[in-house]
């Protein structure tokens, strides 16, 4: 997931970070064993599997398959050892939260194993919220939280190091928490309220702060991530109140950033992994270091020391990252490189201390049968990258797994690998589109991943990722509404661009020619209604572009407003329509796309979350949803827009198939029609509405995209923002 690098103001120590505490309601999962209420929706996610990066993963030390796993801008999870699946613990925050979707960190408390913590915050920027705590006495099923006065940034740099939550080994009232820019909070009450304590470090503004805090003994150790290099960059406190630079730690560029870290209670040795960066990119120099915690001595355990040649000509750059220790085995340790990205990262592991290293990739088996995607186009997986989470079960010395930017491997047997993510799914939704025909009920189109077949709802495709050419991250997504055998795409890709289809998705070919701007703004694009003429737009500083031979060929539009998404009408293939939001405005060409001439003026200028949608199988008729200053309906091919006086707010519309009885199809909404922003459906034209989801599937953000089943009544899929496709269907 992506990234922000933004200077950022520093706050100092100290400052008081209280509280609201609300009682929230029980999650998705936890919920499913309760039969849904006649009338409401029943909420599932349309199968990819994993699909973003995994930041960090927890066994609990006292209890046999008790595992929990964060995300940067997905939320959490918890392992069901039962059901073998992940079940996601924070469905329930909604649209004003959505900045809590990224978990910053986790903590569990060994002497109560029904309690679990943790801080949510995806970015420290001044737009965005603060922070928040939650606490559970249940395993997650329940939650009570704590609003902070300080920002956190789960989906920063950084976002793969250590859990900066922490309760305190002595005491389980008390609980750590490490910020980025606000040093080091304590609470003394089981995160009910936090304070700020005097740390040795001051924040600077590279935004790390405090990377990790684990427990050695009845000691606990802070990792410092804004070191130079020759400054301390790990601290200690053994009463809980004084807090002292580490003597003898390791210093230099490949001990800059202290990573993560992992006690051995057997020996007493506390294994440190270091980066000269944060991650999960940039590194390119890192150690591994061990302090026997009852002397001071330290060793340094580097498996392999970065730098060294590939064969190949370039250099063996990486950092390290993920560590755990055998609660069994002393002296077992697995240690991950990170960033390396000539040789492919791997696993180390050491059954002496770190004395002997064996590298776990080099016999590795990999089966990634059940989600294909991994494969990423090629012809068969990479072991792994972004490996910052490391976890190995207390309870199975070899039973190992390790996340990736897309997944969370495992293993049972230190050699053969597959995916343990049953119920994980992270993907950030830009497009959606259900098909009226053919074999898929949905295409979905994601950053990093981008266009996936879904032939299937239950299983990942199983065609992986649209290829030929594969895009990390989808732009566009139209189908033909006449013809919708014909669908076209465009993205971010190696090998072009743009693509198009002839069998509603399933096989993909690129266009034989693109803009040159397509290489650096490729935009959304459409198909006319019969599939004859594409528009594919490239940001506000470029034009538009035109092609009726399927993408051979291109002609500049120069009358098409820049930056406007381009809107097919699904009967007329002469028709396109365009918002541009900047003077608000739509324009509208009836002579395929070659021209195009100012309509409806004077709506909402300015708003950056917009969408202009025409309802299938109608000429001309045009809806405007316009976020706040909500919907509007065109009856006259956007030569006049009415205001929908049952909406307050409208981010995103779609249609599905129309109710019994009901000539117009059904209307689906991520808007709000007084107060509660929530996805509503309508079937009758927007008269009135009927709130779907419900308090606990609300998935944060999901303006991106909606759209009903147009051939099963009631079916709708939404794009979230971190939570993957969710679908649901009313109960039955």
């Amino acid at each position: 997931m992506s990234t922000f690098h933004l200077s950022r103001r520093s706050v100092l120590a100290g400052t008081a970070a209280v509280v609201a505490v609300v009682s929230l309601p029980s999650v998705q999962g936890q919920a499913a064993a309760v039969p849904p209420a006649k009338g409401t929706y029943r909420w599932r996610n349309a199968v990819q599997g994993g699909t973003g990066f995994i930041t960090g993963v927890l066994f609990h030390p006292s209890v046999r398959g008790l595992a929990y796993l964060r995300t940067d801008i997905g939320g959490a999870y918890r392992w069901d050892e039962r059901t073998g699946r992940w079940i996601p613990l924070i469905d329930h925050l909604g649209w004003d939260d959505w900045n809590l979707l990224g978990v910053e960190a986790m903590a569990v408390d060994p002497a109560h194993p029904n309690r679990v913590y943790l801080s949510l915050g995806t970015y420290t920027q001044s737009w965005a919220g603060n922070g928040a705590v939650l606490r559970s006495e249940d395993r997650g099923a329940t939650w009570q939280r704590t609003d902070l006065t300080v920002k956190l940034g789960a989906n920063e740099d950084g976002r793969g190091c250590g859990e900066r939550l922490l309760v305190d080994p002595r005491d389980s009232d008390t609980l750590w928490l490490g910020t980025r820019h606000d040093g080091l909070l304590k609470s003394t009450d089981r995160g009910a309220s936090w304070q700020g304590v005097s740390f040795p470090a001051a924040a600077s503004a590279t935004g790390q702060g405090i990377t990790l805090l684990v427990a050695a003994g009845r000691g606990v150790y802070a990792g410092w991530g804004d070191s130079d290099g020759t400054s301390a960059n790990l601290y200690r406190t053994a009463d809980g109140v004084t807090w002292e630079a580490v003597p003898g730690q390791p210093t230099g560029n490949a001990a800059k950033v202290p990573v993560r870290a992992a006690y051995d209670r057997h020996t007493r040795e506390l294994y440190v992994t270091y980066a000269d960066a944060p991650g999960p990119n940039g590194q390119s120099d890192g150690s591994v270091h061990k302090l026997r915690t009852t002397t001071g001595k330290w060793s340094e355990v580097t498996p392999v020391k970065p730098g060294g040649a590939t064969g190949d000509g370039g250099t063996d750059s990486f950092g390290y990252g993920g560590v755990a220790v055998d609660a069994r085995d002393p002296g077992t340790v697995v240690v991950s490189t990170n960033n390396r990205w000539s040789l492919v990262d791997t696993l180390y592991r050491t059954t002496d201390g770190g004395r002997t290293w064996t590298s776990l990739k080099d016999q590795a088996v990999l089966d990634v049968s059940e989600t294909p995607y991994l494969k990423w186009g090629a012809d068969k997986p990479k072991f792994g990258w972004w490996i910052q989470a490391v976890g190995l079960d207390p309870y199975d010395s070899r039973h190992v797994v390790y996340g990736t930017g897309a997944t969370l491997y495992g293993t049972r047997d230190l050699t053969h690998w597959a995916p343990q993510i049953r119920g994980v799914e992270e993907a950030s939704v830009r497009q959606l589109i259900s098909p009226p025909t053919g074999t898929a009920h949905l295409l979905s189109g994601s950053g990093d991943i981008g266009v996936m077949y879904h032939e299937r709802l239950t299983a990942s495709p199983s065609r992986g990722m649209a290829s030929n050419p594969v895009f990390g991250t989808a732009t566009g997504l139209s189908l033909a509404p006449a013809k919708p055998s014909y669908v076209v795409r465009a993205g971010w890709g190696d090998h072009g661009n743009g693509a198009f289809s002839h069998d509603g998705g399933r096989t993909w070919a690129p266009f034989k020619a693109q803009p040159d701007v397509a290489k650096s703004a490729p935009g959304p694009i459409a198909a006319n209604a019969d599939g004859s003429v594409l528009l594919w737009s490239f940001g506000t500083a470029n034009p538009a572009y035109r092609s009726a031979d399927n993408g051979a060929g291109w002609t500049e539009v120069t009358s098409y407003p820049k930056g406007a998404a381009p809107v097919a009408d699904p009967v007329d293939p002469a028709r396109f329509y365009a918002f541009d939001t900047t003077t608000g405005t739509v324009h509208t060409s009836t002579d395929g796309g070659r021209t195009f001439t100012a309509r409806a003026t004077g709506l909402t200028s300015g708003d950056t979350e917009f969408q202009l949608v025409a309802a299938p199988g109608r000429s001309g008729d045009l809806w405007l949803s316009l976020k706040g200053n909500g919907l509007y309906r065109s009856t006259d091919g956007g030569a006049t827009f009415t205001r929908i006086a049952t909406c307050r707010a409208s981010y995103t519309l779609g249609f599905g198939k129309a109710s019994e009885g009901a000539s117009y199809p059904a209307l689906y909404m991520v808007g709000a029609t007084q107060t509660v922003t929530a996805v509503y459906r309508s079937d009758d034209e927007a008269k009135s509405w009927t709130r779907i989801n419900d308090d606990r599937h609300q998935w944060g953000w999901i303006g991106a995209a909606v759209t009903g089943d147009p051939r099963v009544y009631g079916r709708v899929y939404i794009a979230t923002n971190g939570r993957g496709v969710q679908y649901g269907e009313p109960a039955r």
